[in-house]
């Protein structure tokens, strides 16, 4: 089905059309609309366009209110201030509205099939290392955008772009050379928490070895050799930690309730045969140049607090290869085989100025260019209660997987306290999709830039702006129309709304809006905000307007249980967007 034309879209048409109708003289205008308090929307353009025209606001105003027709739309449009539009709406328009919209499976979202191609880099966990808190915010808000742009019809390409090569590898292949029994299990690893805490009982031991014995550490740099070389035994050695990192991966994502799939992981290692080739570009273009030994890119902009010049280094002097020629290396890659227009990077915000210059220098080498571009979303950091970076009491990095597990686990209880009729599985369940998605939407529900406080009370709340109180609102939508019998949700135009009716029906109408702007400027915490207005306009509603009261006509019940329906789907349809569970009963 075609998209439904928002009613803020038609009323911003019909402004304009006023405005060039009343005032030919000034060419196409900008209402300027947005929404209102003192009436359904405001146009605020006529001020600027007074201006323009040396003419008086509320004149102009008033011939612009002349010229516009009286039609279904626009119930009521008077002139406020200097020149303000207060802009009414009419109550069918809002019903026919949202009848279109209920009427196709996308809610009436356009779905405008982009020729370009996004290659979208997140959730970066490194090899036979734990996974931290650290790494929650590239996986949460990368799989959100995703999900985003795929629905608003672009075509995505994901990208996991894991630490699985380097020095730690020479050190960690040489220990297990000299202690196989270390990695021997019967058979793989069964389960993810055993992959890791072998793999990680292997990395501290052998870091033991490596800082302490020096004959050890030269061995293990002389691996290192090995490794990139391309030797048989070191690389199948290598190839055991990435495959058991891969099933400890596979089960903290799985606990995020996010799909990982294989194709999409493209390690560090994936362009190592890319290396040198980079290099050679960038030197024979005169991108790169040589300083003290090592291939160097610099920047005027970019210096030292001795007011030297800091450079991005490519290839260090010892001949070994520094991550911005492994990442100019993935945006080569992914320009040339993967035919990206935009790159965006889901990414820490310290590492902006990292990818600051290497973005410049692919720019300057012709890789990047008007056609195709890269973004960095850059994210800010997870903070502790006292708004300090979140460690564990003893000053540790805080371990993932517990903290998802106390996330559950509070969820569960605040599940169970609500149950009525439902089974410990089933609280296990909900517990499970209400813990997860209190942690993803109180990631989400943040500006990414900005630093967040981890607040596991604050996020399985009942009250305030949690993923909690809009599952809630949801959950109850789907009790009221259990609850309905034969009534059915039906669109009854000829009615009138109630204030909060109208209220609600206007924000329902503003989701695809929302969604735009969402996917063009990579902000999922807008589409948060919006879920969270949405489900408090439902609860006013819900206080104000009864449903299924049985004083209310056949017609009115219809009605406000489609306006019920209509606000379950919108819900369901941004949560799953957010990678968040909707459970039918709480």
């Amino acid at each position: 089905m075609a998209s439904v034309t928002s009613l803020a879209s038609t009323v911003d048409q019909r402004i304009a059309d006023a405005l060039s109708a009343a005032l030919p003289e000034a060419g196409p205008a900008s209402p300027l609309l947005r929404r209102s308090d003192r009436a359904d929307f405001q146009a605020n353009g006529l001020l600027a366009l007074a201006k323009q025209l040396k003419g008086n606001p509320r004149e102009l105003a008033a011939r612009v209110v002349t010229s516009l027709p009286a039609d279904d739309v626009i119930k009521e449009i008077e002139v406020s201030g200097p020149g303000f539009l207060n802009i009414t709406i009419t109550d069918r328009a809002i019903i026919e509205t949202l009848a279109a919209r209920a009427a196709d499976a996308r809610l009436g979202v356009p779905y405008e099939p982009d020729p370009g191609t996004t290659v979208v880099d997140y959730a970066q966990p490194n090899v036979a290392k734990e996974m931290h808190v650290g790494h929650l915010r590239s996986a949460v808000i990368g799989a959100a955008m995703v999900e985003i742009l795929e629905f608003t019809g672009e075509k995505v390409v994901r990208r996991h772009h894991i630490g699985d090569w380097g020095t730690q590898f020479g050190m960690l292949i040489q220990y297990l050379i000299e202690h196989p029994h270390e990695l021997d299990h019967k058979g793989a690893a069964t389960s993810g928490e055993e992959a890791m805490s072998s793999l990680n009982r292997l990395y501290k031991a052998s870091r033991t070895l490596f800082d302490s014995d020096p004959e050890f550490k030269a061995r293990a740099r002389d691996r290192v050799v090995h490794l990139q070389a391309g030797d048989k035994e070191t690389l199948a050695l290598w190839q055991r930690f990435v495959d058991e990192s891969k099933i400890y991966f596979y089960s903290v994502f799985n606990q995020l309730d996010m799909e990982i799939r294989d194709p999409d992981i493209v390690g560090e290692s994936g362009y190592n045969d890319m290396l040198e080739e980079t290099c050679r570009i960038l030197e024979e273009s005169g991108v790169a140049v040589r300083s003290e030994g090592a291939l160097c890119v610099f920047f005027d902009d970019v210096k030292g607090p001795d007011g030297n010049k800091v450079p991005l280094i490519v290839k260090k002097s010892n001949g070994g290869y520094g991550y911005a020629a492994t990442d100019l290396s993935a945006i080569r890659d992914r320009v040339r085989n993967l035919s990206a227009t935009t790159l965006l990077y889901v990414v820490d915000a310290r590492q902006s100025l990292h990818f600051k210059m290497v973005f410049e220098t692919a720019r300057r080498a012709g890789w990047l260019n008007d056609e195709v571009h890269a973004v960095q979303l850059a994210f800010g950091t997870v903070l502790g209660k006292d708004g300090k970076p979140f460690k564990t009491r003893e000053g540790e990095t805080v371990r993932l997987v517990d903290l998802l597990d106390e996330a559950v686990e509070r969820a569960t209880a605040v599940v169970r306290e609500k149950a009525k009729d439902l089974s410990e599985d089933e609280i296990a369940e909900r517990g499970s999709q209400v813990g997860i998605g209190a942690v993803k939407y109180a990631d989400l529900s943040t500006s990414a830039a900005r630093d967040y406080k981890f607040d596991l009370d604050q996020m399985v709340s009942l009250n305030g702006d949690t993923s909690v109180y809009i599952q809630y609102a949801y959950a109850r939508i789907q009790s009221i129309l259990r609850k309905a019998g034969d009534a059915k949700p039906a669109a009854h135009p000829e009615l009138d709304l109630a204030p909060a009716e109208r209220a609600l029906g206007l924000h329902v109408d503003q989701f695809g809006e929302v969604l735009a702007e969402v996917a063009s400027a990579y902000e999922p915490h807008k589409l948060a905000a919006y879920l969270y207005q949405l489900a408090s306009h439902f609860t006013t509603f819900y206080d104000q307007c009864h449903v299924l009261s049985d004083d209310n006509p056949a017609e009115l019940v219809e009605n406000r249980l489609f306006l019920c329906d209509i606000t379950a789907r919108t819900l369901h349809q941004g949560l799953a967007l957010l990678g968040i569970r909707a459970p039918e009963r709480l």
